[in-house]
């Protein structure tokens, strides 16, 4: 008798109506229809020879062809007589130490960056996103990464507007002072002013958006990404603000700049105090499991999620909103990929946003 196991780094993420297939150690995911996920399963139970004789002669063929997939992708391995023991499940429960991970601050002056020194280091901050609606000068970059010179800050993404002042001069100026940026983002930029190669310690882009933090919450295949840190975070937390916080343009502290509550204002307390607040952590652990539609979605564990513009129309038993993110354009049910914002049923909560934002 034969036997197939699969191996413990593979998940396989049920959808309505196809099944995604996520193989954590090349970091890829592929979609297949439903039957295999029932095949699988069958064979956690039963021989090969016992399933096939479930079969008639002319379904049998499928049958190996699906077994065909799994063993040509490597997703598992056959063996005889028994299942292999020694590749047991293996543990997703995901660890984090820091008590805040992200920082996500929308700036006007980079003076701010002061008030919060001290907490990144406190809670132990690995990631400082910074966006700015004022252009840095070269100074700026350099005063910022020195700030957090003898900081845990493992990497610092600064996004600003392009200016005529942008050149491989320019970002050579601060390749040679800085140590923990490791993105550059210049946007409003009509054509890029040189080709960036591997030259630099970050990475420089510029695109011709007129970028605007309201930007975010677009969920798309191009944003997905498969790893173990990912998915297992997604299983058990919210893959948007488990562990992030935003400070908005006023200094308001908040789970995400975008969204409406606020726990206080930097000037007046200390990060640590907005975190320590009851409810800052409390969209912390709603999973896409308990999301509308996303919980019947297949991508939902290499998806980001987004609580700031949701479609408002469903909210569990504490009042939480598990609706649906509003920048999503896909169906599960369906398979099927539409622009969201030209939706005819998001009409009434787009214009809803676009009235919230304008009042900012």
């Amino acid at each position: 008798m034969k036997y197939f196991n699969l191996f413990s780094n593979v998940v396989i993420t049920k959808g309505a109506g196809r099944i995604l297939v996520s193989d954590l150690q090349r970091n890829v995911s592929e979609l297949y229809p439903l039957e295999l996920h029932e095949l699988v399963n069958d064979l956690k139970n039963h021989s090969i020879e016992d399933i096939l004789n479930q079969y008639d002669e002319e379904s049998r063929p499928a049958v190996q062809e699906y077994l065909d997939v799994l063993l040509q992708k490597e997703y598992g391995f056959i063996t005889e007589n028994d299942w292999d023991q020694n590749f047991p499940p293996m543990d997703y429960k995901y660890e984090e130490p820091s008590s805040i991970a992200d920082i996500f601050i929308e700036l006007s002056d980079i003076s701010l960056l002061k008030k919060i020194k001290d907490s990144v280091e406190n809670l132990r901050v690995k990631h400082l996103v910074i966006y700015s609606q004022k252009a840095f000068t070269a100074e700026d970059f350099i005063k910022t990464d020195k700030m957090f010179a003898t900081s845990v800050l493992c990497g610092i993404d600064i996004f600003s507007p392009f200016h005529e002042d942008v050149d491989r001069l320019f970002i050579n100026s601060i390749h040679q002072h800085v140590e923990r940026i490791f993105n550059l983002t210049f946007y409003s930029c009509s054509k890029s002013p040189f080709k960036v190669k591997d030259e630099f310690r970050f990475t420089v882009q510029f695109t011709k958006e007129p970028l605007r933090i309201s930007s975010c919450g677009k969920v798309d295949l191009k944003y997905f990404n498969t790893n173990l840190s990912k998915v297992s975070e997604a299983m058990d937390h919210n893959s948007c603000l488990h562990k992030k916080m935003g400070i908005d343009l006023q200094g308001n502290i908040k789970n995400c700049p975008l969204m409406g509550e606020s726990f206080g204002n930097i000037n007046d307390i200390s990060l640590e105090e907005a975190l320590a607040r009851p409810e800052f952590k409390k969209y912390w652990n709603i999973t896409k499991d308990q999301i509308e539609t996303c919980k019947d979605c297949e991508f939902r564990y290499i998806c980001t999620d987004c609580r700031a513009y949701t479609e408002r129309n469903h909210k569990n038993s504490e009042g939480l909103d598990i609706s649906k993110p509003l920048k999503c354009g896909y169906n599960p049910y369906t398979g099927t990929w539409e622009a969201w914002s030209k939706n005819p049923l998001k009409q009434e909560v787009i214009s809803y946003y676009e009235q919230a934002t304008y009042k900012r």
